[in-house]
Parts: structure tokens; sequence; C-alpha cells
């Protein structure tokens, strides 16, 4: 093989290497939607979705986005290839945060105003369950295996554990002040629980429903009051976790096994939610403040690029 004809193909395959894909991001202040093309590390456009949009999230089957526009009052079901709303779902007043259940037809909403918990039918668009929860209901997730809806309750200061074929609440565990976000292991065993207010980051044992380790945290420089525990999410092998520390402005690097913290990377201004790449290569984190998402490089546990979104970005959702 020629050397030119060599180095073409060679550079065929090291970019075949790159999974290309599309990050979602929320503009709060803006009434849109980012689209960010990641490995150029640009924005591409940005898309009106309606009024304070902030929770996101796509389709199991990467078909539509879902996104809370939270002064609408509604949750809008957006095409995920041509960004055109194809539909509504009754959220009830205020909807901020969702979860969707592993098939893709069940979706939870919090109504963090009426101390509710709202089970949609996606495909009937029609809600099917009001859950009374605790007081100011934020964070919410389903178990990978099904079993548990999950609702932390920030005021209340609780994690209600929900049964999916019921809709009823199993159990409760008392938490730390202010719970914000909730994340499980990929094999459904554990529960991670942020604390905005305390700091700190709680793991559960899904089978006992207690609290088997308390992680704090530490910045080198930065006062305790600004170290605000948000985001959390652990990738699949359950090597590492990420926490979006808020306006400490870090994400911290958790080892998944031993619970301990093993680095902190400077990302920008107040920031709030994070997501994977598909291959989870990478992860993305929203910054508030600073109007931006941070690209993390997570072989290398370095963060490699700052990108301007627009005014507030809040969540964001990974598209392949």
């Amino acid at each position: 093989m020629k050397k030119n004809t060599l180095s073409l193909f060679l550079s065929l395959v090291l970019a075949g290497t790159v999974q290309a894909e599309t990050v979602f991001v929320t503009l709060e202040k803006d009434n849109a939607l980012a689209v960010v093309d990641p490995v150029e590390g640009k924005l591409i456009k940005t898309v009106p979705v309606g009024r304070r949009p902030r929770g996101i999230a796509i389709s199991p089957d990467n078909k539509f986005l879902y996104i809370a526009t939270s002064d609408d009052n509604t949750i809008k079901i957006f095409d995920a290839e041509t960004l055109k709303e194809v539909g509504k779902l009754p959220s009830g007043d205020d909807p901020e945060t969702f979860a969707i259940n592993p098939a893709g037809d069940r979706l939870y909403v919090s109504n963090e105003d009426d101390s509710m918990v709202t089970a949609i039918d996606i495909a009937k668009k029609k809600a099917i369950k009001q859950i009374k929860v605790g007081v100011e209901p934020e964070g919410i997730t389903v178990s990978p295996d099904n079993r548990w809806l999950i609702s932390a309750t920030e005021t209340t200061n609780m994690v209600h554990w929900i049964d999916t074929k019921t809709n009823a609440i199993v159990e409760y565990t008392l938490v730390d002040p202010r719970p914000r976000s909730v994340s499980f292991t990929v094999d459904s065993q554990q529960l991670w629980v942020t604390s905005e207010m305390a700091g700190t980051l709680m793991i559960l044992d899904a089978k006992t429903k207690q609290i088997i380790k308390t992680v704090r945290f530490e910045v080198s420089g930065v006062t305790a009051d600004k170290i605000q525990p948000v985001g959390v999410v652990i990738d699949k092998d359950r090597i590492r976790a990420y926490v979006a520390l808020g306006p400490a402005n870090r994400v911290a690097v958790i080892n998944a096994q031993t619970f301990e913290v093993e680095k902190y990377l400077l990302v920008g201004q107040r920031v709030w939610n994070l997501a994977f790449s598909p291959d989870q290569k990478r992860l993305y984190t929203t910054n508030g403040v600073s109007n931006d998402i941070s690209i993390i490089d997570l072989d290398n546990q370095t963060v490699t690029k700052s990108v301007g979104v627009g005014n507030y970005p809040w969540g964001v959702a990974v598209k392949p």
C-alpha cells in the first residue's frame, strides 16, 4: 500500500473510533434547547421549546426527547431527529424533574408544589396515578430492573421507595438535608443520593433500604458552604461515579467500589447536571452560571473543552 493511501486509511480508521453523538441541553432562561456537537466542540443551533425548560430525557429507543417546560405546566415530546414537537404529557403544575422507566412506557414526574409524584402512561398521554409523597419532591429515578420508583423530598429529607407495580410507597429512608438527585447502580443494588445542604453523598443498599456509606467532600480553597452536591451518575461497570458540586464549580470523581473521592475536576460555574456519552468515554456537565457545558474525557479524567450554549443551562441528554 502506498504511503499516502496508508495515511488516509489510518486516518479514516482513527476517525471511525470516535463515536459521534448529539448533546441536548435545556436553557432555562432562553426558553430553548441547545444542540451541541461534542466531537467538534461547538454549538450547532438552539431551538425554542417552551417556557422555562429544565428536566430532559431521551426515550430508550432514542426516538423522542421529553422536556419539562415548567412555566407551561407540561412535559413536551419532540422528535429527536427533527426536533419538532409531536405531543404533550399531563405533568401537573410546574414540572421540573422526571424519570422514564426502562421499557419507555411510563414517565414519572415530581410535582414539587403539590407534594406529589404523577405517573403517566406515555402511549395514552394520560396520568394514571398521583402518589402523595413528602414536601418538595425533586430527585426521581427508576431502578434499571424496574422494581423501584424513587422520590426524594427536599423538605421532608426522605427517600420514598415506591413499588412500580402498585404505585404504592413501600418504605421510607431518612437522609441528609435537602436531597437533590438520586441514581441507581446498573445492577439496581445501590441507590446514590446527594444532599445539597449537608454537602454529602449517601450510598443506600437497595435490599435493606439503609445508608451504608456517607461521603463528605472537601475541596482545597473552597468554603464548605459552596459545596452543594446535586447531580450524580455512576458508570455501567461501577468503577467510578461523578457528583456535580454546584457553586464549588467542581465534579467529584469517586471510586464506586471503595467510595473514596479520587479527585476533583474544575468545570464551569455552578455545575448542575451530568450525562455520559453512549460509550461512557465522555461526561457532559451543565454549568448554570457560566452558561456553558464542560466536556470531560473519562479515560484521562480531564476536562477537555468548554462549549458556550446559552443562558442558564440546566438539563442534559445525549443521543447516539
